[in-house]
């Protein structure tokens, strides 16, 4: 098992400063804020979206991944057409739409 490495704890604290901003404008430090991830709906909306697997073959949401061997690609398969394959769907759902989802499924 490989060894891990340890925790240490970020400068900004052990010089006493309440947080990693204030330290770095004391220090002026520019930091580079990360780029938001997500699907481009949920960039332009600023909303929460949820991504759903269907089927492409008959739009069913009851599908399920094939594990196969180790190093093998996993495929997906349809409970409902019994459709197998590479190449799964996503559907794309606002926060509200997900909700109504998942209350449909109850």
């Amino acid at each position: 098992m490989a060894k891990k490495n340890k925790l240490s704890t970020p400068e900004w604290i052990l010089q006493g400063y309440n947080s990693e901003e204030e330290y770095n404008k004391k220090k002026g430090i520019i930091s580079k804020k990360k780029p938001c991830s997500g699907s481009p709906k949920a960039l332009n909306s600023r909303h929460k979206t949820f991504a759903i697997k269907v089927c492409p073959k008959c739009g069913s949401d009851d599908v399920g991944i094939v594990l196969k061997e180790q190093g093998k690609t996993d495929e997906w398969e349809c409970h409902k057409c019994g459709w197998r394959g590479k190449d799964i769907q996503e559907k794309e759902l606002s926060e509200e739409e997900f909700i109504k989802y998942i209350e449909s499924k109850k």
